[in-house]
């Protein structure tokens, strides 16, 4: 009796820590699919808000998002401004028959909001086309193309008296044309799909619009910097670029990127790491690491010299392997962790400009994408975000417990 009750304990014993390892185990899985659903989630909310070009009201939107994520992280979150010269769209927008419609000024269109009938006008928009239709105090609609230079079909369509002019692009997607000095009137680009619509409907029915062009020749960028309270000197800079190019939602390049910091802040939120990290989404990456550029110069010479390193994720989103460039101290670290590649040919991002005040940097990168810079980077597989953020959970502790600072 008493072997059967000493037998049946221990099987009861067992029982318990089989059933412990099995729920501490199911617990660590559902973590594990919540966080790739926050990923997922996070890139899907940044393509919905779409091209988020540094300067555009998108990018700021981008932001604003950022901002509240972080915030619910429980994190402090400041905004790090900043300008440089570029032509940026503040938000142009064509409204034809009660719609909004996309539409995105022509470099260095002039600004303004016009209203009048669209008029399709035949071919190319030569002189001679505008000659057979009347534009005057209207708004002209006219095919990209022809050998005829954006400047020459505003020029044409000013001269025959319209109040402005919208271009239909020849290709799939959207384009932004540059001119080479201001326009006479209120110019803006549609893509091939909306823009060959309504230059059809434009033919046959009188449909009124407005036109509105908002432009300006600055970018202001925003930084966002997140941070626990008090935390004035971080040990680590994790960081990513959320901006994106113009035309492109960006899911891969670089929302991938923003959402595996954004995600690393949520899971280190409660660690005692989290008071050694400042997480910083970097804007204007795409048109020359503006952002980071910004961080770093701003930054004092003290607080460089005591990061122990800068890690950048950007396009971590499509393809198996996960490829790793580090520079200075982190050198060795790239060789050590299985599953990666190690290579010192990644390209540019944000990281070159604290390798560039000597902090010892990892770029997080999967390589080359098909999409890349197009309209069609819509998509990322949520399974290689989550591998990202395990595999940078693993060196941000490593990181951490060196003893020294470089």
């Amino acid at each position: 009796m008493f072997y059967w009750l000493h037998r049946t304990r221990r099987v009861v014993r067992a029982w318990h820590t089989w059933l412990g390892g099995a729920i501490a185990l199911c617990l660590i899985a559902t973590h594990a699919l919540v966080a790739a659903d926050l990923l997922y989630a996070d890139v899907q909310a940044l393509v919905k808000i779409g091209a988020r070009a540094a300067g555009s009201s998108r990018a700021e939107q981008a932001s604003e998002y950022l901002i509240t994520e972080y915030r619910k992280a429980g994190y402090q979150v400041e905004i790090q401004t900043f300008t440089y010269p570029k032509f940026a769209d503040a938000g142009s927008s064509l409204i034809a028959d009660g719609k909004t419609i996309g539409a995105w000024a022509l470099v260095r269109s002039v600004a303004g909001n016009v209203t009048g009938q669209l008029v399709a006008v035949p071919n190319f928009g030569r002189a001679e086309d505008f000659k057979a239709v009347n534009v005057r105090n209207r708004i002209a609609i006219v095919q990209r193309g022809g050998n005829l230079q954006f400047a020459e079909k505003i020029e044409n369509a000013a001269a025959a008296g319209a109040l402005g002019i919208l271009i239909v692009n020849n290709q799939p997607g959207n384009t932004r044309g540059m001119l080479l000095k201001a326009s006479a009137i209120p110019a803006a680009s549609l893509s091939q799909e909306v823009g060959t619509s309504l230059l059809q409907q434009a033919q046959g029915t009188s449909i009124f619009a407005t036109l509105r062009v908002k432009a300006q020749p600055n970018a202001l960028g925003r930084n966002v910097i997140a941070h626990l309270p008090d935390i004035k000197q971080p040990q680590l800079i994790i960081g990513g670029h959320y901006d994106s190019v113009e035309y492109s939602p960006g899911a891969n390049d670089n929302a991938s990127g923003t959402a595996v910091v954004l995600e690393l802040a949520r899971s280190l939120s409660k660690s005692p790491q989290a008071r050694q990290i400042w997480f910083v989404s970097f804007d204007g990456e795409e048109d020359g690491l503006k952002g980071s550029e910004a961080f770093v110069d701003r930054a004092t010479s003290q607080f460089l010299a005591r990061l122990k390193a800068m890690l950048n994720f950007d396009m971590v989103g499509i393809n198996d392997r996960l490829l790793l460039e580090g520079s200075g101290a982190m050198s060795a670290i790239t060789s050590s962790i299985n599953g990666t590649v190690s290579s010192n040919q990644l390209g540019g991002s944000d990281h070159l400009s604290f390798k560039a005040k000597n902090v010892p940097t990892l770029f997080f990168f999967r390589g080359k994408d098909p999409n890349y810079h197009s309209p069609g980077d819509t998509l990322v597989e949520p399974r290689l975000l989550r591998e990202t953020q395990a595999t940078a959970l693993k060196i941000i502790s490593t990181i951490l417990n060196q003893a020294s600072p470089r």
